[in-house]
């Protein structure tokens, strides 16, 4: 079973809807003694960074986070302010964030042509750029397009711990791992096959 974190911030029915629809069965936590039984972790997120983190720093969470994730090291996947809330800090904010992976939150305000509307919303091309369990069968669509909805982007500082990425006037990862942990900038839940064929993917781990 999936575990679903509730932590205030994020779109969680939308989620749960679309495992359902896949047939993987899921649980919305919030209790933290609940969550340390996870074999399995979602870690969601809509808004901004450090209210995210303030939120996480602020109960039990992240000690329990920290534990399942980097010493018994079950799957975690991070989607959308989740999948940034791996990286070790954003421009968006002044707190660190989890820094599971060596990668920096950036934003895309002077970094893009000013024809390029920020937030970045709607339909991308992704591209694969490290072989990975969770983009696993992707090379039997002719194309693969999944929808962002994000005004802050992911660099990764080693490129081994990337596997899509997208170009918005800038390349940036749009899928990230590293060993146990993964994330994507992208709403799978709004992405239809692609999401669902990640979802599956995951639920495989």
């Amino acid at each position: 079973m999936i575990t679903i974190v509730d932590y205030g911030m994020g779109n969680l029915g939308s989620i749960k809807n679309m495992f359902k629809y896949i047939g993987v069965e899921t649980t919305i936590e919030s209790d933290v003694d609940k969550i340390k039984n996870a074999s399995k972790i979602l870690l969601p997120g809509v808004g901004s960074f450090d209210t995210a983190m303030k939120k996480i720093n602020e109960s039990d969470l992240k000690e329990v986070l920290n534990e399942k994730a980097l010493k018994e090291q079950v799957p975690v996947l991070g989607i959308c302010l989740g999948m940034q809330l791996l990286t070790k800090s954003s421009e968006e904010g002044s707190i660190s964030g989890l820094g599971w992976i060596e990668a920096q939150t950036m934003s895309f305000k002077d970094r893009i042509d000013k024809n390029y509307r920020v937030p970045h919303m709607g339909w991308n091309l992704v591209n694969k750029s490290n072989d990975s369990l969770l983009t696993k069968d992707f090379d039997n669509f002719d194309e693969v397009i999944f929808y962002f909805v994000h005004s802050y982007f992911v660099k990764v500082e080693d490129e081994k711990n990337s596997i899509l990425k997208t170009n918005y006037d800038v390349e940036f990862d749009s899928a990230i791992q590293k060993d146990n942990i993964f994330g994507a900038q992208f709403h799978p839940e709004k992405s239809h096959k692609f999401g669902m064929k990640l979802f599956e993917n995951f639920a495989r781990i």
